[in-house]
């Protein structure tokens, strides 16, 4: 499965240079955050296939959800055998819709749990913010989270999307990452990925 994973910063190689077809590779969109709800809604009617999606730290702006689009937020959605966790937001560093301390994130994926035991764990994690140590920052706005770090050792899933590090922050900060068993995409602008 062909999987575009887009996050936080518009791809004018997809919008402002779209030719028809150009997106017609790919099985799924997964939207990891920060992206106009009419960027959203131009990527799935162009494209033959579903977009999921997580709300960022900055969706709180937005007036209405996507149209066309799944939000999986807080699911463990299954597409085409696929186990998918959502969750989206960032580390709280002030008052915010979708910011959260380590401590209600833990509550979010708690109450999941009995989803995750039945389906026997999760195939791609989909978050905003990064797991803490991998990709993340020490400063509270990019700040991951330690839980998240903790269900990919528990879970081992094959994938772990997240946003929310703009690689325009600096040269360290890679598109890829391994991490035990599952590779971490960073899906600022644009990546690709086959699963």
């Amino acid at each position: 499965m062909k999987i575009l994973a887009v996050s936080d910063v518009e791809s004018e190689f997809f919008y402002d240079y779209y030719s028809p077809g150009k997106l017609n590779e790919f099985d799924l969109i997964i939207a990891c955050g920060d992206l106009r709800e009419g960027y959203l809604e131009f990527l799935v009617t162009m494209a033959r296939c579903p977009l999921l999606y997580v709300h960022g730290n900055h969706d709180e702006r937005h007036k209405k959800a996507p149209e066309g689009c799944i939000c999986i937020d807080d699911k463990l959605y299954v597409y085409n055998g696929l186990r998918i966790l959502g969750l989206g937001g960032s580390y709280r560093y002030r008052e915010g819709k979708y910011m959260y301390s380590e401590r209600q994130m833990k509550r979010r994926i708690h109450r999941l749990w009995p989803k995750i035991t039945r389906r026997k764990g999760f195939d791609i994690l989909v978050t905003h913010a990064p797991a803490r140590h991998i990709n993340d920052f020490d400063t509270l706005p990019h700040r991951g989270f330690e839980c998240f770090t903790k269900l990919l050792e528990k879970y081992k899933p094959k994938l772990f999307l997240h946003g929310h590090i703009h690689r325009n922050y600096g040269t360290s900060v890679p598109q890829r990452t391994i991490h035990g068993e599952t590779t971490i995409i960073n899906a600022c602008e644009y990546c690709i990925v086959e699963i």
